[in-house]
């Protein structure tokens, strides 16, 4: 099992810690605060979360910070975030995905190792204007300008029947590789003869083009 390490806990290094923990991967949180240490513990986020700074190298080798197979940098200010990722790229983890504010944080951090740089603040208006203009679709990973991974709700015409009848790979020229249920359980590569219910949301494979046929399907 691969183990993380997420230094920063405000609301996006929460968020990363959180999941990571909730998908049963071994995570390690840290940040200076005291208080966003102890409610990552006392609200059951992770399990294992300490106080330290992680503009502190001598500090993030007493933890063993050098065995982590991927960092997170959540941190606001710029000139911590800048030294931690320093710090990270000194004790060799090649896998180290910084937050960064701005696009300029942004190069300073892809130029002194950062691996990948995450802008959450503009990933998020994205998303919120995505969901205004097509409700129905959530756009995940956009492999090149025409072909991508998204969430779509499944149209009332897929309701109560089975992959197999709807043939939407040859319908469509989509691949459905996963469905979320109502009650939030996931079931990836569904089979055949799966049925779509509901309330469903079909992750699906293909060009933008049927991704928006399909979402303008709607209920």
């Amino acid at each position: 099992m691969k183990q993380y390490l997420v230094i920063g806990l405000g609301r996006f290094g929460r968020s990363v810690a959180k999941t990571l923990y909730e998908s049963n991967q071994e995570v390690m949180a840290v940040d200076v605060s005291e208080d966003l240490v102890q409610d990552m513990i006392n609200d059951y986020k992770v399990e294992n979360a300490m106080v330290l700074d992680g503009t502190d190298l001598t500090s993030l080798q007493e933890i063993g910070a050098q065995n982590f197979d991927t960092a997170f940098v959540c941190m606001r200010n710029l000139e911590s975030s800048i030294l931690t990722t320093l710090n990270l790229r000194e004790l060799g983890i090649s896998k180290i995905i910084a937050k960064a504010g701005s696009r300029e944080h942004g190069k300073v951090l892809e130029k002194i190792g950062a691996s990948k740089i995450v802008y959450p603040e503009e990933y998020m208006g994205r998303r919120i204007a995505q969901l205004v203009m097509e409700p129905n679709m959530i756009e995940h990973l956009r492999f090149s300008s025409d072909f991508l991974l998204a969430e779509i709700k499944a149209p009332n015409l897929f309701w109560n029947k089975t992959l197999i009848q709807l043939n939407v790979r040859n319908k469509y020229n989509a691949n459905i590789v996963g469905i979320r249920k109502a009650n939030d359980v996931f079931y990836p590569n569904p089979a055949a003869e799966t049925l779509i219910e509901k309330g469903d949301i079909l992750v699906v494979i293909t060009d933008s083009k049927t991704a928006r046929t399909l979402e303008s399907l709607g209920e």
